[in-house]
């Protein structure tokens, strides 16, 4: 499985954003998804994650704010991220797996908040 992300960008507090990451391969709906992020001299941290069956986790400081979401008839996994703050600026990469054990990443798309 190989995987794209976009939609990362500039920003301002308060905005939003929508990340996108495609997924080339077939049977992409047997796959589970997560999103991550990795903020300058900060350790990578699971943002969201989305199981082949739909079932959703986010991390406690994204609840209510961030949504994960895939479109199995795209190949596509989505990230809507609405009332950002500067602590959300990171890479964000999508990564997904069959087996936890192996898991395929994408190259990563740049989030900036700032005003």
């Amino acid at each position: 499985v190989q995987l794209v992300e976009s939609g990362g960008d500039l920003v301002q507090p308060g905005g939003s954003l929508r990340l996108s990451c495609i997924a080339s391969g077939s049977d992409f709906n047997m796959y589970h998804a997560g999103w991550y992020r990795q903020a300058p001299g900060k350790q990578r941290e699971l943002v969201a994650a989305i199981t082949s069956g739909g079932t959703t986790k986010y991390a406690d400081s994204v609840k209510g704010r961030f949504s994960i979401s895939r479109d199995n008839a795209k190949n596509t996994i989505y990230l809507q991220m609405n009332s950002l703050k500067a602590d959300d600026t990171a890479v964000y990469s999508c990564s997904a797996w069959i087996y936890a054990t192996e898991l395929y990443w994408g190259q990563g798309t740049q989030v900036t908040v700032s005003s």
